[in-house]
C-alpha cells in the first residue's frame, strides 16, 4: 500500500489552534456530509474531519488517522463553502460521536 502523503498535512492542520468552522451538506437522496474545517494559507477552508451519512443512515468518519477506505475519503480539495450550511460545533460533534 502506498502511504498517503496528505496525512502529515491534515494532522498538522487538525492539531493547530486555528479556529474551526462546521458545515453540513445534504442531497435529495437523504445523504449528508458534515465537515470540520480550518482556514488554510489562501483563506480557503480545508476539511480536517468529515462524516458521511448514507441514505441508509450508515455513517463513516474520515480524519488524519483514517483518510480513506473502500467507501470514501476525506476530501482533498478546499470546501466550497457557498454550497454548505454552517452548523454548530455541538451538532457536528453529536454526529461524529454517533458515527464512531
Amino acid at each position: 500500500m502506498v502511504p498517503d502523503l496528505r496525512q502529515p498535512l491534515v494532522r498538522q492542520l487538525a492539531e493547530s489552534d486555528t479556529p474551526r468552522h462546521y458545515w453540513h451538506l445534504g442531497d435529495e437522496d437523504g445523504r449528508a456530509w458534515l465537515f470540520e474545517s480550518v482556514e488554510g494559507d489562501e483563506r480557503e477552508q480545508w476539511a480536517v474531519r468529515q462524516v458521511e451519512v448514507g441514505a441508509d443512515r450508515g455513517a463513516r468518519r474520515y480524519w488524519w488517522r483514517h483518510l480513506q477506505d473502500e467507501y470514501g475519503f476525506l476530501t482533498d480539495q478546499p470546501l466550497e463553502v457557498w454550497e454548505l450550511t454552517e452548523i454548530t460545533p455541538e451538532a457536528f460533534e453529536a454526529v461524529w460521536e454517533a458515527a464512531g
